[in-house]
């Protein structure tokens, strides 16, 4: 495979079990197929240690704002999004194979942001919060509105005609 940073082969590099694609001696780049960044992301996780210190060769130059082509599957454009929700660091990965290409260095950034997967965890459900909340509140409060004025609505019509309100009472019988 070529690496879709700077072009260079990539080489297999095994770590506990886990095979990976690194650009070595090239750009220092990381190819994770789908869920092994998962077995190395958090600081806790030896095997993450290891990849740490990738050769790289400083003269190569690495357009970080270009797109990147997967390099395991042909002619498919990696996206580029935000890897977590303080926004302070951007990975590819591909949208057929999920699969996952990290630049020099970004590993260590992603291990050093949460301990653990339960911290990742919360700090995302806080930030949905701090985005979403006060929407969902008014929400709520609009539909706890809108079903206090139907319960409203359905007294004055048991008053107005009792017998449609009593079940079994009614001959074309909804109740």
């Amino acid at each position: 495979m070529k690496c879709p940073a700077c072009g260079n082969d990539l080489q297999t590099r095994t770590v506990e079990g886990i095979t990976l694609d690194v650009c070595q001696g090239g750009c220092g780049g990381i190819w994770f197929d789908a869920f092994e960044l998962k077995k190395v992301d958090e600081a806790h996780e030896a095997a993450g240690e290891a990849l740490l210190d990738v050769e790289r060769n400083e003269s190569i130059p690495v357009d970080h704002s270009a797109t990147r082509n997967c390099p395991k599957c042909s002619g498919i454009v990696m996206r580029r999004y935000w890897f977590s929700q303080n926004k302070q660091l951007e990975v590819d990965e591909c949208p057929q194979c999920a699969g996952f290409w990290l630049d020099h260095g970004e590993l260590g950034k992603i291990r050093s942001q949460y301990a653990t997967e339960q911290e990742r965890k919360q700090a995302a459900r806080a930030y949905f919060d701090e985005l979403f909340e006060p929407q969902l509140k008014e929400r709520v409060k609009e539909r706890k509105e809108e079903l206090a004025k139907a319960r409203r609505v359905a007294n004055m019509f048991r008053f107005i005609c009792p017998s449609n309100y009593i079940p079994g009472k009614q001959e074309w019988g909804a109740f």
